[in-house]
């Protein structure tokens, strides 16, 4: 009887950091064993993450202690969190292997972040992975050049710092994305006219609103609504815009890291791989995150499921030693990254400060 597991070739050879790198269907080509999507285990992990998520919520409306409260509140910013990375996979269709299914299923874990399936498939699928760190076409985390920096306002320019201080994730997801491109956008941010985008902000405003109601039924005489609201639905919403805007940020934010101005240039940079940064976390952190964190396997190939990344990732970066941006994460790098990173000379692909000085070293540009 012939053995019903998959075949799995081993890895090609790894190409040496002086050969040129293979074009992306050749690269993809290595990972196509790691492609297969399962129907079962993608419901099984929303599943479990609404109960959670709906545990957590119930702990901070219900608990007596306003602390232990507060706690449960930015935990269940992280689970929001975890529903989104699902929900991401599945508009992305490498959640399940049915297209119509990812598309429900995306709405569901969708629910808790306010995000609105249609406007992020465009604003991500298309924009962010089809142009990654092009300036005109990427939008999330662009830098701004030192001319455009020098032009705005004084209070934009407050803003600007704000955002790039290492503190501000939060507020930069809060107003530049979910607000002014994702939740009822207006004409000047819409990404052209669909009915989908319209009811997709309907839909998940209508989860707020019973979220809302559930609260004010079920919270206990002693807590108070207010400070239930607080607890159960603020608190988890702003953890969870700083969380968003924090991953994004440290996915494409690095001193080895080049964005560009130019397409074409952009385009000889073979952007699939030299755009994103492997974040390494210790004690299974990035299990936690569903994985998202091994990015560079995810930009390569969209359609390869979160339960399988870890193992592309690994792949990947035995097959290009050397090509990939791998960086072991601690809060000390990361408030390191963003002191140097607030501006960008997009001639020179390096980062500098506010007053234009240089604080990295020129990332080589394939020409």
């Amino acid at each position: 009887m012939p053995s019903s597991e998959p075949i799995v070739e081993l890895p090609p050879q790894p190409i040496p950091a002086g050969e040129s790198m293979p074009a992306r269907k050749v690269i993809r080509s290595w990972l196509t064993h790691l492609m297969e999507r399962s129907t079962s285990r993608a419901l099984m992990l929303l599943v479990v993450d609404y109960m959670i998520f709906f545990a957590l919520i119930s702990a901070a409306v219900g608990l007596s202690n306003g602390w232990l409260r507060l706690l449960a509140g930015l935990v269940a910013g992280f689970w929001i969190g975890r529903l989104f990375i699902l929900g991401h996979d599945a508009c992305h269709q490498s959640y399940t292997p049915n297209r119509s299914l990812n598309r429900v299923l995306g709405r569901i874990a969708f629910l808790p972040s306010m995000s609105a399936y249609s406007m992020w498939e465009v604003g991500h699928n298309v924009m962010h992975h089809g142009f990654t760190n092009l300036k005109g076409m990427d939008f999330v985390w662009l830098p701004k050049s030192k001319e455009e920096y020098d032009a705005l306002s004084p209070a934009r320019k407050l803003l600007e710092r704000i955002y790039r201080s290492g503190w501000g994730t939060w507020l930069y997801y809060t107003v530049e994305i979910w607000w002014n491109k994702m939740y009822f956008p207006n004409k000047e941010n819409k990404p052209g006219e669909r009915k989908a985008f319209f009811w997709d902000n309907v839909l998940v405003s209508g989860f707020a609103v019973i979220w809302i109601a559930l609260i004010a039924l079920f919270v206990p005489e002693e807590v108070g609504f207010f400070s239930a609201l607080v607890t159960a639905f603020v608190i988890p919403f702003i953890f969870w815009n700083g969380m968003i805007g924090w991953v994004v940020y440290i996915n494409h934010t690095h001193e080895d890291i080049a964005w560009y101005d130019n397409k074409k240039e952009w385009a000889a940079a073979q952007p699939f791989v030299t755009t994103t940064v492997h974040l390494t976390f210790k004690r299974k952190f990035g299990a936690a995150m569903h994985h998202i964190m091994e990015h560079t396997a995810h930009h390569l190939d969209m359609t390869i499921p979160l339960y399988k990344l870890k193992e592309a990732q690994e792949h990947l970066e035995h097959m290009l030693p050397n090509r990939i941006v791998v960086q072991p994460f601690s809060w000390r790098w990361y408030f390191a990254n963003a002191k140097k990173c607030k501006l960008y000379d997009y001639a020179a692909h390096q980062w500098v400060d506010f007053k234009g000085q240089p604080t990295t070293q020129p990332v080589f540009v394939k020409a």
